[in-house]
């Protein structure tokens, strides 16, 4: 009984370290086409004249959080909330035919996305943090198994145990 609980406490092992790089990979992967959408758009929204005449852009979640501030400093110009923005239309509604309203709407949507970003950079970072620790925690239960194997080896015979 006691090999075949430390194969089965192996194979858990095993188990839990395919899950943890399973995770760090999907991490990878998942923050791979975050960077590459971010330089896509060449977004330079918050970084320093020094950054962009290194031709910086935005492609990391500190950036990105950068420029979602620096997008809602603008909007504050505007107005400082939505509902503000509202209240000062003549129906109190939103008009798109308002080009304060269109102005104020197309930099919250591009504000919320940047949190947006930010969100994704942060849910990959935690990923990636549970692939971590289902690794290590992988190697220490594989490790308990071929302890427990080597522990219980087979007696020769005549030999008591």
């Amino acid at each position: 009984m006691g090999r075949k609980l430390a194969i089965i406490v192996m194979l858990l092992g095993i188990v839990s370290l395919a899950a943890g790089g399973v995770y760090i990979g999907l991490g990878v992967q998942k923050n791979n086409y975050l960077v590459k959408q971010l330089k896509t758009q060449k977004v330079t929204l918050g970084l320093t004249a020094a950054q962009i005449a290194n031709g910086d852009l935005v492609d990391n979640m500190q950036e990105a959080q950068v420029a979602a501030n620096t997008l809602a400093e603008h909007l504050g110009s505007i107005a400082a909330t939505y509902s503000n923005l509202m209240a000062a239309n003549p129906n109190g509604k939103y008009d798109p035919t308002n080009a304060t309203d269109l102005t104020y709407t197309q930099g919250l949507n591009m504000e919320n996305s940047f949190n947006m970003i930010v969100l994704g950079f942060g849910v990959i970072q935690e990923t990636e943090a549970t692939g971590a620790i289902l690794v290590v925690i992988g190697v220490a239960i594989l490790l308990v198994g071929v302890i427990l194997f080597r522990k219980d080896k087979p007696s020769s015979a005549g030999e008591v145990k």
